[in-house]
């Protein structure tokens, strides 16, 4: 086992992550992804590699430049495509392009280039098809328009976007000029390529024409390459959007919308093997009364009949690929802190778990015979890994992997309790080493986001291991609105964040605390996005913690809803009387625990307007404001260029020393170290000079 990265934050962020997986349509092929340290250490390069499928030689890596490579998609002959920013001398920033590694051997070579980039590559599973999402300017009638029209803003440096739709922004970057599109590559013989001669550029075909800003992406394509599903966004009247599915033909580029209705959301889905039908994700549209329920339908192509199969699986299902005799397909979904692979079957809709252990799971290829499945899974024990699944009995196997499992400094517990309304609510409890009833351990009570989400896989931005080498315990609870515990558990929650998800953190925190090896004296509770939120709203309803660290959080709903990314979204669900009553704002006066904030400038989803109004109003007129001398007990973290995570991993540094600091003060009641890139203290020369 690789020696712990948890001690280091150094070590930590360097430690390599393991991203995608793709399985080539033989099966005798798998590939992954793995994120490591750029030379400068402020940044990530993606590289891909190879893992064995029979698990008997090591992970081998296939891919090596200082821009990275992304998306790795097998065609049909074999060929692997990926989009890279290459070449990789230094200097102005280029796209992304589309690069072939062939099947038959040698180096990767520019299959396409083009004005503006390339974003993602989808191929046919049995057919000489590859397709391409990228960005077009409306005004471009073909490439050579867009390579003149992206020139020409380039060199003028304008950056201005006049806008006649919405959304205008998406997580942390702008919408438009430029819209994504769907592109054909054009194609070439079945058998394994050749770099082409000349310049070695494939034409690209535009196929959705005229789709506007509508297109959503998503695209799934037929295995004979003959046709494809995509995401439709449609506009509704007062800004409101609806989702929908279309279909196009890729031979001529026709497309059209499949079905549309205004009380349903429509996500295409994978389609079958002989492509006669496809998964369609229908959920009810939202209202304040209301939660969506996805259920997952078969659509037949033929006749657009739409059957649905998992009316009675109450969990929310996502499909990853169709069963190769086209009998069912398997699902991921989370369940009870876990998220196992499941089957679904068609001919007499049934949904069966297939893993049991205690793991998340994002992805599940099955191989030709069908007896076997390729996967990523993750837990709290362990970051993701490629592993192989038994079908018949479940069992999965770990491949030999590009990284190893590193070492945990603690332990960890699944619990659960009881809820006021009796209700059961379980948790992840990380336990450092040692703590006991003679030696206790500070508790940090961690609130997911979502808020239709659940602690149960492995994440590097909040990461609880990290607060474990420092002696907490960290309480990671599934409160009402979380997902895989059913549908009338997100139903208790909804339009009423305040209330069963505030009462359900509550009773999970009592029951952490009346353990022995917990110091119910030193506490803190923490979270980010709709943890944020829920960590506002602790903060306005008790005073039971020592601090409260609160991160891209919500703080006044009436104005995050018109000012975020997806407003109609929201909209739906927070109206006027959820503002009035469940709105974190409403209780500053009540706030009498320390609170770090923390707020990225390029989030678009909870809008840096929601940190700085946060932030004036604790120390305005919170029950702990600024006194007369201009001293606070509270913090601000801000950072102009991060989003709704700290993706940078120089800041990642930062916000653990801060917030580690921060808890510190004030839960163990010891002062710590601020980072010197802070520039808050004089040089270590200097001060050493100064005590001289």
């Amino acid at each position: 086992m690789a020696d712990s990265p948890f001690c280091d934050l150094d070590h930590y962020v360097a430690h390599p992550r393991i991203g995608g997986l793709a399985l080539s349509p033989d099966g005798t092929r798998l590939v992954t992804t793995v994120q490591t340290l750029n030379t400068k250490k402020n940044g990530y390069v993606t590289s891909i590699w190879e893992v064995d499928p029979a698990g008997e030689q090591p992970a081998r890596r296939l891919t090596r430049s200082a821009k990275g490579e992304a998306g790795p998609v097998f065609a049909a002959n074999g060929d692997l495509y990926f989009t890279s920013a290459r070449p990789d001398e230094d200097g102005e920033e280029e796209d992304s392009a589309l690069w072939c590694l062939p099947a038959a051997g040698g180096e990767a070579y520019v299959v396409n280039r083009r004005a503006g980039g390339v974003s993602g590559v989808i191929a046919a599973a049995r057919a000489d098809l590859v397709a391409v999402t990228a960005p077009l300017l409306p005004g471009a009638a073909n490439e050579d328009d867009q390579e003149k029209l992206h020139k020409a803003r380039k060199e003028a440096s304008v950056q201005a976007i006049l806008h006649d739709s919405y959304p205008v922004r998406y997580w942390d970057h702008d919408l438009g000029p430029a819209r994504p599109s769907l592109f054909t590559l054009e194609q070439e013989p079945t058998q394994h390529s050749e770099p082409p001669a000349g310049s070695g550029q494939r034409r690209l075909n535009h196929v959705l024409k005229g789709i506007g800003a509508r297109f959503g992406g998503d695209v799934h394509i037929s295995p004979d390459g003959s046709f494809a599903l995509f995401a439709l966004r449609l506009p509704d009247a007062g800004a409101d959007l609806r989702s929908t599915v279309g279909r196009v033909d890729l031979a001529t580029g026709e497309w059209e919308i499949l079905f549309d209705g205004a009380e349903h959301t429509y996500t295409p889905g994978i389609i079958s093997p002989d492509g006669t039908s496809a998964v369609i994700g229908v959920a009810n549209r939202p209202t304040p009364e209301r939660a969506m329920r996805p259920v997952l339908h078969l659509l037949d192509l033929q006749t657009r009949q739409l059957t649905p199969l998992t009316e009675n699986a109450d969990l929310w299902l996502t499909p990853t690929a169709w069963l190769p005799d086209g009998s069912g397909f398997l699902v991921v979904a989370d369940q009870n802190g876990r998220a196992p692979v499941f089957r679904v079957d068609t001919d007499q809709p049934r949904t069966v778990q297939i893993t049991q252990d205690d793991a998340a799971y994002t992805h599940a290829f099955p191989t030709p015979d069908g007896k076997t499945a390729y996967g990523l899974r993750s837990s709290y024990a362990f970051p993701a890994e490629v592993v192989r699944i038994d079908l018949s009995t479940g069992e999965s196997t770990r491949l030999p992997n590009p990284t190893e499992r590193p070492e945990l400094p603690g332990t960890l517990e699944d619990v659960q309790t009881t809820a006021e309304d009796g209700v059961v609510i379980r948790s992840w409890l990380c336990l450092p080493e040692g703590a006991s009833g003679a030696k206790p351990a500070p508790l940090l009570l961690w609130i997911h986001g979502g808020p239709l989400n659940s602690w149960n896989a492995w994440t590097w931005r909040w990461n609880p291991w990290l607060a474990v080498e420092q002696g907490y315990a960290v309480l990671l609870p599934d409160p009402a609105l979380s997902t895989g515990y059913g549908q009338d558990f997100i139903q208790r929650g909804w339009n009423s964040w305040g209330d069963k998800p505030y009462t359900d953190l509550m009773s999970a925190t009592d029951a952490a605390l009346a353990r022995e090896d917990i110091d119910q004296s030193r506490t803190a509770a923490m979270g980010g996005s709709f943890g944020g939120y829920m960590a506002n709203w602790v903060a306005g309803h008790t005073d039971r913690f020592n601090a409260i660290v609160t991160h891209a959080s919500l703080w006044a709903l009436d104005q995050f809803g018109p000012t975020t990314d997806m407003s109609p979204f929201w909209r739906r669900q927070i109206n006027a009387e959820m503002e009035a009553e469940h709105s974190p704002h409403a209780h500053v006066e009540k706030i009498v625990t320390p609170m770090l904030v923390i707020h990225g400038d390029k989030d678009y989803r909870v809008p840096i307007g929601e940190g700085l109004r946060l932030w004036y109003e604790l120390l305005e007129r919170s029950g702990l404001p600024m006194d007369s001398e201009g001293e606070t007990a509270h913090r601000f973290l801000y950072f102009p260029d991060e989003n709704h995570w700290i993706l940078k991993p120089q800041h990642a540094k930062i916000w653990y020393q801060v917030v580690f600091a921060f808890l510190a003060e004030h839960v163990l009641g010891v002062s710590a170290q601020l980072p010197a890139q802070l520039g808050l203290t004089a040089p270590e020369s200097e001060k050493d000079d100064d005590a001289a």
